[in-house]
């Protein structure tokens, strides 16, 4: 994996297990749960667990931020955010069944970490 320093390590281990946390409500408010709701709706609820949870305040800001763009893919500003993003295609792609030209997009325009796209070519090309 990428250098990343224990603080970026700990952001993406907790933003892994909480950016979709926004699905839920956004089928109970909406009946659907697309990507823009979950960025709308996920915050609130990731900022009220990570209180409760006691995490520290510049970890909690930085987690809701990126759950707040998890799906927004121009002005990537970390190695976080990009490993995300990385991450959460990679599930995309398998439970959409993305086709081969979809794929090689992605691949092109998306993935940028030596890790993800080795992840990708292993699983989907």
């Amino acid at each position: 994996m990428e250098n990343v320093s224990d603080e970026i390590m700990e952001i993406i281990q907790v933003v892994t297990i909480v950016h979709d946390i926004g699905i839920k409500v956004s089928i109970e408010k909406y009946g659907e749960c697309n990507g823009k709701l979950q960025e709308q709706e996920g915050p609130v609820f990731a900022t009220k667990l990570l209180d409760k949870l006691r995490f520290d305040q510049k970890l909690i800001e930085r987690v809701c931020y990126l759950v707040a763009h998890h799906h927004t893919y121009s002005n990537i500003d970390g190695i976080d955010y990009q490993i995300l993003v990385e991450a959460d295609f990679l599930v995309n792609i398998y439970e959409n069944k993305y086709n081969e030209m979809q794929i090689e997009n992605i691949y092109n325009k998306i993935f940028i970490t030596e890790l993800g796209r080795k992840i990708l070519r292993q699983m989907f090309m």
